[in-house]
């Protein structure tokens, strides 16, 4: 079991959702239970799913969570393209965001790779 608050990976996807909710806030209210809701969803799961795999067990269970945030990280960037594609986010906005969102999906690849050689064995 691992602290998540002690993973850099997790304070950094934290850090994004707030941005996504607070991005959301501006977009129309007719969109509250349609994009708004799906990307804070897919956002806060990229944390969620990190802090429930430090709960459990070992590496393993930890690297398919950061998958999972994976998964999640994906989700978003299709929303964000869909969100400039609306004119709900200005162009600017929506490059800084999808650069952000970028190198996160990286870092977070490198965690799993890193989990991954743990796993296998290949260092500890």
């Amino acid at each position: 079991m691992r602290d998540f608050k002690e993973l850099e990976i997790w304070a950094d996807s934290h850090q994004f959702v707030l941005k996504i909710y607070l991005i959301t806030k501006s977009y129309p209210d007719h969109e509250k239970f349609g994009i708004i809701s799906q990307m804070r969803r897919s956002a806060s799961s990229m944390p969620m799913n990190i802090s429930e795999g430090c709960g459990r067990s070992g590496d393993k269970e930890l690297k398919r969570s950061c998958e999972m945030s994976m998964g999640s990280a994906s989700e978003l960037e299709y929303q964000l393209i869909l969100s400039h594609d609306l004119d709900y986010l200005s162009s600017a906005k929506y490059e800084e965001l999808v650069r952000e969102l970028v190198i996160l999906k990286k870092r977070m690849n490198s965690f799993i790779q890193y989990l991954k050689k743990r796993i296998d064995g290949d260092g500890a």
